[in-house]
């Protein structure tokens, strides 16, 4: 077989050819881009094959993602509510103490989450409050589940630290193209977020990374977002696969919308494109039907982030995530 990263439809491909054929880091973006294009039952039924390779196709991690610090950000994310930039009624918040993070972390583990993801709004980690920082990463950890942070960018020296606390992923995500990315935030550089990914890497923590559609980005910019994950040293372990939810106030508040099975072929490409990686439905679950959540699993998405907040934005109720989950035959990874 032809190692182009590709299964031939209608012919079995055993485990060890699927993995000789698609761990790579020198895709070209013609090469995804003839993914893309390929009928959507071709494209599914490749990404469910090597979905099945990889993971149990039956199983979904689940996370849970608290606000430890909401609001006054100094960034121009378009799309996001907490920048200082845009007045979109948000109710800004310092950092949780410990004892109601170690709480709300409890009460995910209670409704089924292994992981802890805890996000502030910051550009990057202030050394004010690394010792707060630790003190969750360690509180969290203590009660059996991985810790996930997302804190903006890092320093070399500040990933080593999270690193010695214990952290098991960080949260970084690319957000669109390179070339597309200006349109969308101009406060930092595409540069500086390979450079945080590349210390998160370097200190030997997971790396979660992926990107958002329905920006006003354009085919070719989703392909090009998957290429710079594809093509890092290592793929991220987690790649989340976010859908913008429109909040009034934000430049991107009025964006066209996606069309829902384009968004199920990026998943679709993602989990060719790297198939070792948990590929996460993240943000704007909760305005997709169950037949697209489905459809999504079944090209490869096997994370969910589960609680009724992500954030500041909604996020699907737990009892819908359960009924979901039971009508489709999928079990919570434990």
């Amino acid at each position: 077989m032809e190692n182009n990263g590709t299964a031939s439809v209608g012919t079995h491909v055993s485990s060890a050819m699927i993995t000789d054929a698609v761990i790579r880091h020198d895709w070209t973006k013609e090469q995804i881009a003839r993914l893309f294009n390929q009928s959507f039952n071709d494209l599914l039924f490749q990404a469910q094959q090597i979905h099945r390779a990889y993971f149990d196709p039956n199983a979904v991690q689940i996370s849970t993602l608290l606000s430890i610090k909401t609001g006054r950000c100094a960034e121009d994310c378009s799309y996001c509510s907490q920048s200082v930039r845009y007045d979109t009624d948000l109710d800004n918040q310092p950092l949780m103490p410990l004892n109601e993070v170690v709480e709300a972390a409890k009460l995910a583990k209670e409704n089924g989450a292994s992981r802890f993801c805890m996000g502030a709004a910051w550009r990057c980690l202030n050394a004010k409050d690394e010792a707060a920082i630790i003190a969750m990463i360690t509180a969290v950890k203590s009660l059996g589940m991985e810790t996930c942070m997302t804190l903006g960018m890092l320093t070399k020296e500040q990933a080593q630290i999270l690193k010695k606390a214990g952290l098991d992923y960080y949260n970084h995500n690319l957000d669109t193209s390179p070339e597309f990315y200006g349109e969308v935030i101009t406060t930092r550089t595409y540069q500086d977020r390979l450079d945080t990914l590349s210390y998160v890497r370097e200190a030997e923590i997971n790396i979660c990374s992926g990107g958002i559609l329905g920006m006003g980005e354009k085919r070719q910019d989703r392909i090009a977002l998957l290429q710079q994950l594809v093509n890092l040293p290592q793929h991220p372990e987690s790649v989340p696969i976010n859908l913008l939810v429109q909040i009034e106030g934000t430049p991107l508040y009025g964006a066209e919308l996606l069309d829902p099975l384009e968004f199920v072929r990026t998943v679709a490409v993602a989990r060719i494109l790297m198939p070792a990686s948990v590929v996460r439905l993240s943000a704007g679950r909760e305005k997709m039907t169950d037949e697209m959540q489905a459809l999504c699993f079944f090209a490869g998405a096997n994370s969910i982030f589960y609680g009724d907040r992500l954030l500041t934005t909604d996020n699907p109720k737990t009892s819908k995530d359960q009924q979901l989950f039971q009508r489709l035959g999928i079990h919570a990874l434990q």
